[in-house]
C-alpha cells in the first residue's frame, strides 16, 4: 500500500483526494520507482483543479514529474537501486504519474538523475526548467548570443520563467523580465534580471510592428501576449514560445516574420527525444547556480498539495513548488 492523489469520476464531476492506494492497481510498465520527490506544474493544477480536461482517464495520479529510486526493472537500462528523473511523455495524463509514493514507468520515459543534482534538485527543476533550458538551446541554435542584445522573459516569477532568467543571466545575457507581478521585483533581479517589465505592456493589440527590443525572447503566455513580443523582436530575432497561460490564440501577422526575419521556434518538452534531454539536463546541471535555484524552491507537504494546486492556478505561488513525498 502506498499513498498518492487520485483524481476519480469524470471530466464533467471529477473528485480529488489523498488515498491509500494498492500496489496491484499499478499500471503496467517495465521499472517500478519508488518516488522521492515530486513538483506541481501549471498541467498538474490544471488537472487537479479540474479547469482543463488534462487527465485522459480515470482515475488518475496527476504529476507530469518525479524523482526516486528503481526498486525492480526487467529493462536492462535500469537496476534497482538507480536514481531516475521522469519529465512528461503524458505521465500524470494518460499514465499514472508523480503524486504518489510508487510509480510503474516504461523504461524509455526515464533518465538518470544527473550529478551533482540530488532529487530535490531535480524537482526543484522539473519540467518547468527542462523547458526552459530547451528554450535557451533552441535561441543559441538560431544564434542568439549575449552580444545580440536584450532577451525578454515572460511569465518570469513562475517555474520556467525563473529558470529562464536565472540561467540566461549566468550565460551573460541581458535580460528583461515580464511580471504582473511588481512586488517580486527584487526576486527576478536577485536571478539576475537586469529589467523589469509590466506584464500590462503586453497584453493589449498593438501593432504589427513595434520598435525594434530585443534580440531574442522566450514566452510562456502564447495569445496577445506573444503576438506583441513577435512585433517588438530585432530584425532576425528568435522567439521560443512553450506555453499557453494567456491563451492559444495568436493574433499576429506574417509581418514580423517577412519583414524582419523572426523566428518562432516552439518548444515541446512533453516527447522531446531522450537525447535532447539528456543534453539539456546536462547543460542544466553546468549553467544552473545550485544556490539560485534553492532561491526559487517551495516546498509543500504532500498532504497539501491540493491546495497548492488552486493558488498556484491564482498565481499566487513564484518558482517551483517541490513536494517530498517518500514514505
Amino acid at each position: 500500500m502506498f499513498k498518492g492523489i487520485l483524481i476519480e469520476g469524470s471530466r464533467s464531476e471529477q473528485t480529488v483526494s489523498l488515498k491509500t492506494i494498492d500496489e496491484a492497481q499499478l499500471p503496467e510498465g517495465d521499472v517500478t520507482v519508488d518516488v522521492a520527490y515530486t513538483t506541481l506544474n501549471y498541467k498538474d493544477a490544471l488537472a487537479i483543479t479540474g479547469r482543463a480536461p488534462i487527465a485522459k482517464s480515470y482515475p488518475m495520479v496527476p504529476g507530469i514529474d518525479l524523482a526516486g529510486v528503481v526498486t525492480e526493472s526487467s529493462n536492462p537500462d535500469f537496476k534497482a537501486g538507480d536514481e531516475v528523473v521522469l519529465n512528461g511523455w503524458g505521465v500524470g495524463e494518460k499514465h499514472w504519474g508523480g503524486l504518489a509514493q510508487k510509480a510503474r514507468l516504461s523504461a524509455d520515459w526515464l533518465i538518470p538523475l544527473q550529478a551533482p543534482f540530488t532529487a530535490r534538485q531535480a524537482m526543484g527543476v522539473g519540467t518547468a526548467g527542462y523547458t526552459a533550458m530547451l528554450c535557451v538551446i533552441a535561441l543559441e541554435k538560431h544564434g542568439v548570443t549575449p552580444d545580440s542584445g536584450d532577451i525578454l522573459v515572460t511569465g518570469a516569477t513562475g517555474g520556467v520563467g525563473s529558470v529562464a532568467v536565472a540561467v540566461l543571466a549566468k550565460l551573460g545575457y541581458s535580460v528583461t523580465a515580464v511580471t504582473g507581478r511588481p512586488e517580486e521585483e527584487g526576486y527576478l533581479k536577485s536571478l539576475g534580471a537586469k529589467q523589469i517589465l509590466d506584464r500590462a505592456e503586453l497584453n493589449e493589440p498593438g501593432k504589427p510592428l513595434a520598435r525594434e527590443t530585443w534580440a531574442g525572447a522566450i514566452d510562456v503566455a502564447g495569445g496577445q501576449v506573444l503576438a506583441n513580443v513577435c512585433a517588438g523582436m530585432k530584425y532576425r530575432g528568435v522567439v521560443a514560445a512553450c506555453g499557453l497561460a494567456a491563451g492559444m490564440d495568436f493574433p499576429s501577422t506574417v509581418a514580423p516574420f517577412i519583414l524582419r526575419g523572426v523566428t518562432l521556434c516552439g518548444i515541446d518538452s512533453v516527447m522531446a527525444p531522450k537525447e535532447d534531454r539528456l543534453h539539456a539536463w546536462q547543460r542544466l546541471a553546468q549553467d544552473l547556480s545550485p544556490e539560485l535555484l534553492d532561491s526559487m524552491i517551495t516546498e509543500v507537504p504532500f498532504d497539501e498539495a491540493i491546495d497548492a494546486a488552486g493558488r498556484l492556478m491564482d498565481g499566487r505561488i513564484r518558482g517551483r513548488i517541490v513536494i517530498p513525498v517518500a514514505g
